[in-house]
């Protein structure tokens, strides 16, 4: 069973401007590490005036494949910090790329360390952060003449109904939290008397809003 994790709401680009040097962070959601790879290599390309393009992401739930790149920066002063931020704020499937364009004026090895983890902490900030909580997509079958009833349970429950489908039956389709599923299915049959049968039909990641704890 998949666990749940947090990443970027929406992919982004945020630009700040520290001693005339502008720092371009460009975040995206990547789920491989050739995605990554892919996602830097496009930044590259889209900067190649630029002086640095560098790099960190961190890819599956529990951050299995951790990478970052100075691309010419002093060792430690770019990728490094940037890979800490992601990892401070837990996000997942996540790749940063901050683009430099020198100003002239040198950061020092703790300036540049600031810069870096600021590009991207004011980046993920402009993004906004989900958490993919891990559902089970439920085929709950049941006679017409508990639609009433159920539907209106439903609607003041934690589950999510998603969708009604009307053969011979009432087939409703629902999501439910994975860690709720023994809940839900004791739940069903308590109040349809044991006249509904519940069959998982896929598992899925739906994403809650960190802010507002909205789906």
């Amino acid at each position: 069973m998949n666990s749940n994790y947090i990443t970027i709401k929406q992919a982004v680009s945020n630009e700040t401007v520290i001693q005339k040097s502008r720092f371009i962070c460009y975040l995206q959601r990547t789920e491989t590490e050739e995605e990554a790879q892919e996602f830097i290599n496009f930044i590259k390309n889209q900067h190649k005036g630029a002086n640095h393009n560098c790099s960190a992401y961190v890819i599956g739930n529990q951050n299995q494949i951790q990478k970052a790149n100075d691309d010419g920066e002093p060792s430690g002063t770019a990728g490094v910090p940037m890979l800490e931020v992601l990892k401070k704020q837990q996000v997942r499937h996540v790749t940063a790329v901050v683009t430099r364009y020198f100003g002239g004026i040198k950061l020092g090895g703790g300036g540049l360390i600031r810069a870096y983890g600021s590009a991207v902490s004011e980046a993920i900030k402009a993004s906004g952060l989900v958490e993919c909580v891990n559902h089970l997509r439920y085929n709950v079958k049941i006679d017409y003449h508990l639609l009433g009833k159920i539907e209106n349970n439903l609607r003041s429950s934690v589950y999510l109904l998603n969708e009604i489908k009307y053969t011979d039956n009432v087939n409703l389709l629902i999501d439910v939290r994975a860690e709720q599923a023994e809940e839900f299915t004791e739940w069903m049959t308590s109040i349809t008397s044991a006249q509904a049968t519940c069959t998982v039909e896929f598992e899925h990641f739906i994403e809650i809003d960190c802010q507002t704890n909205k789906y």
